[in-house]
């Protein structure tokens, strides 16, 4: 079973949603907690970037959850860590939230040292 470790600001993004979209949001973390081949229709490499991405589909909008893990590869991993949550209105949503998850997972390290 791996280690799910949820920054503040995804934390602080679904206590803001609806409740539909948060109980997804927390299923889709049992996925990762419990499943040890994490199938591509649940989370996606970021081609590029070393994230991966979760998508929660509510009605006809997507939330995105950015994260990363600490091995060389998501079925070796023992903790994985979500990083960046926004509601995804296009592509260009993609860069802005690249570069918050880069600086949320610097934090992160430096607290840890």
């Amino acid at each position: 079973m791996r280690k799910i470790e949820i920054s503040f600001e995804c934390k602080e993004y679904f206590e803001k949603q609806n409740s539909r979209v948060e109980k997804k949001f927390y299923q889709l973390v049992e996925v990762l907690v419990t499943i040890k081949v994490v199938p591509n229709k649940v989370a996606k490499k970021l081609v590029g970037t070393e994230f991966y991405e979760l998508r929660i589909k509510a009605g006809n909008e997507y939330r995105v959850i950015l994260f990363t893990y600490s091995q060389q590869n998501l079925i070796e991993s023992q903790s994985i860590i979500l990083l960046h949550a926004f509601l995804k209105k296009s592509k260009k949503d993609y860069v802005k939230a690249i570069r918050e998850s880069r600086k949320i997972l610097e934090n992160l390290i430096d607290e840890e040292e």
